[in-house]
């Protein structure tokens, strides 16, 4: 830096009362200065936007560090902002949360065969230490953050390792749910459908949705703020390995309406990790650096191609997997009314309803069928024979379509008063 250029940015500086220190820098040719200063991580965007509009090359002065202490405060000079980091450090911190391949893929592998033991066991604790272990934030968040500054290779990056990673997490857990059915550490005729972890992410439903949509959103904001966004990759895993250890779960057990089910909760949650993700980077101000929000639109799609494709491509493939989750909502819904009318009729009055579970059951070509499992409690000793036909009755009026019921009873005693 040379004096006049420091004469450009010191208004910039004083205005925000930022101290700063300057260095001279002696070669056999000239005299340069090295100007330094202290900020605060979410200012750096915008101190460094109107030292460039004074006058200063910051592409080829500007470099920026990390202090552990300085002194005096500079907390004023991040005035009208919010505590969001500038572009750079932005794509510094998606990539420094993406590890190496090998270590990617390994712990991908070694994430879904816990998941897999844990679905099988039936167990929560173990399903959310998979959840721990997984790496996939860094893929995810990396695809978000190029979208959004239109970077190509961020997005080719996290795109690829996103769709690697989870085709690897669901041939991991297929081989192990394969090699543990056949070795007969679970029984022969276990019925997976019957395991409650895995019922629940074989039927998606806007409780399903609304996890991947929170996840993404809550990635980005954990990534572009001076938060920490550690526990973000917990929630990101969350919506993603079990999903992917269901998947690989049917196809061990050659059951096509798990994988399928599974597959579409895993579909819909990876893009809508993906779609909130960005937009919550473009709602906190993270455009491309030749953003102009009054371009033509044609001149936009050109200068943008990255980002204009990868919206296009995840509103498509959230719309489709959206569709069929809106779908089996509407059926869920209509089983949960038709249930809950047959057992208000006065011969079922003293049945109380446990759970009522929707999943997909065979499927065709031309339409997927439902499985509905129906869990009651009742008085000891009494029978409800005719209880399931009265149920597939209802159920099959109420959502148009044949459909399989299983009930299950749950006995209840109580002592006399």
């Amino acid at each position: 830096m040379t004096d006049d250029e420091l004469d450009d940015v010191r208004p910039v500086l004083d205005d925000r009362d930022i101290s700063y220190v300057r260095t001279a820098e002696e070669s056999a040719d000239e005299t340069a200065f090295l100007l330094q200063f202290p900020l605060p991580p979410e200012a750096i965007d915008e101190v460094l936007a109107e030292m460039e509009a004074a006058g200063l090359d910051t592409d080829r002065y500007a470099v920026v560090g990390t202090a552990e202490t300085a002194r005096p405060d500079q907390s004023n000079s991040a005035q009208n902002h919010d505590d969001r980091i500038s572009h750079d450090e932005l794509r510094g911190r998606a990539r420094g949360m993406n590890p190496g391949r090998r270590t990617y893929y390994g712990m991908t592998i070694l994430s879904a065969i816990v998941a897999t033991a844990g679905l099988l066991l039936d167990s929560p604790a173990i399903v959310v230490g998979s959840m721990v272990i997984a790496p996939q934030v860094g893929s995810a968040l990396i695809a978000s953050v190029g979208t959004a500054l239109s970077d190509r290779d961020l997005i080719v990056e996290g795109v690829r390792d996103q769709l690697l990673g989870l085709v690897v997490a669901v041939a991991g857990a297929a081989v192990f749910g394969l090699f543990i059915r056949y070795s007969g550490f679970v029984p022969a005729r276990l019925r997976v459908t019957t395991v409650q972890q895995i019922a629940q992410r074989i039927s998606p439903g806007f409780l399903s949705m609304a996890v991947g949509l929170c996840a993404g959103a809550a990635g980005a904001f954990g990534l572009a703020t001076a938060l920490p966004v550690s526990l973000v990759g917990v929630m990101i895993a969350a919506a993603l390995i079990p999903a992917a250890a269901a998947v690989g779960v049917g196809i061990a057990w050659g059951l096509p309406a798990v994988a399928l089910g599974a597959g579409i909760l895993l579909l819909v949650n990876v893009t809508s990790i993906n779609l909130t993700g960005f937009l919550v980077l473009w709602w906190l101000g993270f455009r491309p650096v030749d953003w102009e929000a009054d371009a033509a639109p044609a001149e936009a799609v050109r200068a943008h191609a990255p980002t204009v494709v990868a919206v296009l491509l995840l509103l498509v493939a959230f719309a489709g997997a959206g569709t069929v989750t809106a779908q089996q909502m509407q059926v869920e819904t209509a089983v949960n009314a038709a249930v809950t009318e047959t057992l208000s009729d006065d011969a079922y009055a003293e049945l109380r309803l446990l759970s009522v579970q929707t999943r997909f059951g065979g499927v065709s070509v031309y339409r997927l069928d439902r499985e509905v499992s129906v869990a009651v409690s009742r008085p000891a000793e009494r029978g409800y024979p005719g209880l399931a036909a009265d149920l597939e009755r209802a159920i099959g009026r109420s959502i148009e379509d044949e459909v399989a019921v299983t009930v299950t009873f749950e006995d209840r005693a109580s002592t006399p008063q």
